[in-house]
C-alpha cells in the first residue's frame, strides 16, 4: 500500500465508535494500520467491540464515557493520553443523538439533550485534546524532518527548502448531516443547528489551529443504512421519496462515510481543512429537473 494512504503508526480516538458510522469508522482506519481508540457509553459494546479488533489482528484499546459530562471527558482525555504516550493524531467526533420533531413540539429537555450530545460535548472534548492533537502533530512533524534530513544526506546538492515541506498534522474530524445545510427541512431544527454549528466550528478551528498542526474538516452524510436509521425506514412510501431526491438512486451505507474519514486522515489529503463534504449521493446538488 502506498504510504500516502497508510495509517500505520497514527492513533486514533473515535468516540460513538461501537455501532453503524461509528463502528465502520473504526474499522476503517484500523484496517489501514491506525491504532484506535473507542469510546461510547455501553461498557459492554466497547468491550466487545476491542475485542473484535483485537482478535483481527488490530491495535485496540476503549473505555467508556458519556461525553455530555465533564468528569467523564476527564477522565476519557487522560486514558487517551496514557494509551497514546500523550499524543493523539486523529480524533473522529461521531457521537450524537438526534428526535425529529416540529420545532413547537420541542421541549427543554430535548434542546438540552441534542445540543449537549452534538455540539456542546464535541466543542469541548476538542478544547481538551488539543494539546494531545498539538503533540501527536509534532511527533510527526519531527519524524518527516529527520526523514528529508536522511535523503537529503543521500542526495548532493538536493533542496531542503522549509517552504516545500509538508507540516505534520493531526485531524478532527466532525461527523455532520446533510441537515446542517444548505438546505433545510421541515423538522427537526434542533438537529439541523446543532450539526450546522459543527461545519462552523470546523471552519473556524482549521483557521485556528493550522498553526499548530492540525486539520479539522466535517463529514455530512445523507440517509445512512445503520440499524437505528432502518428502524426508521419501514415505510416504503418514505424510501421512495427518499430515493427521488438521491441521483444516485440508493441511500448510503456506513463503509461510504467511513471511507472519506479515513481518506481525510491519511497523507493523501494533508492540503484538506477547513471543509464541509458531503456524502450524500448528489442529494445536495439536485435542483427540480
Amino acid at each position: 500500500m502506498s504510504s500516502k494512504f497508510s495509517l500505520t503508526g497514527r492513533k486514533c480516538l473515535i468516540t460513538g465508535g461501537t455501532r453503524g458510522i461509528g463502528r465502520a469508522i473504526v474499522q476503517e482506519l484500523a484496517g489501514l494500520g491506525a491504532e484506535v481508540f473507542v469510546c461510547a457509553r455501553n461498557e459492554q459494546d466497547v468491550a466487545a467491540t476491542v475485542q473484535d479488533l483485537v482478535s483481527q489482528g488490530h491495535k485496540a484499546q476503549g473505555c467508556a464515557a458519556d461525553l455530555v459530562n465533564l468528569q467523564q471527558r476527564q477522565q476519557l482525555l487522560q486514558q487517551v493520553s496514557d494509551a497514546f504516550g500523550g499524543e493523539l493524531h486523529v480524533l473522529v467526533c461521531n457521537a450524537g443523538t438526534n428526535t425529529q420533531l416540529p420545532t413547537l413540539q420541542y421541549s427543554q429537555e430535548d434542546y438540552d439533550r441534542i445540543m449537549g450530545t452534538n455540539l456542546e460535548a464535541s466543542y469541548a472534548l476538542c478544547q481538551a485534546m488539543q494539546p494531545l492533537l498539538a503533540a501527536g502533530a509534532a511527533g510527526q512533524q519531527q519524524q518527516q524532518q529527520q526523514a528529508s534530513d536522511q535523503a537529503a544526506a543521500g542526495e548532493a546538492g538536493s533542496s531542503n527548502s522549509s517552504s516545500s515541506q509538508r507540516k505534520g498534522d493531526a485531524l478532527i474530524v466532525f461527523i455532520s448531516s446533510v441537515a446542517g445545510g444548505p438546505l433545510a427541512g421541515r423538522s427537526g431544527s434542533l438537529y439541523a443547528i446543532s450539526k450546522a454549528a459543527l461545519n462552523q466550528l470546523a471552519a473556524s478551528l482549521a483557521c485556528e489551529w493550522a498553526a499548530a498542526g492540525i486539520r479539522v474538516n466535517s463529514v455530512a452524510p445523507w440517509v445512512t443504512l445503520t440499524e437505528l436509521g432502518k428502524q426508521n425506514l419501514k415505510d416504503p412510501a418514505l424510501v421512495d421519496r427518499l430515493l427521488s431526491r438521491t441521483p444516485l438512486g440508493r441511500l448510503a451505507q456506513p463503509e461510504d462515510v467511513s471511507g472519506i474519514v479515513a481518506f481525510l486522515a491519511t497523507p493523501a489529503a494533508a492540503y484538506i481543512t477547513g471543509q464541509t463534504i458531503a456524502v450524500d449521493g448528489g442529494y445536495s446538488v439536485m435542483g427540480f429537473w
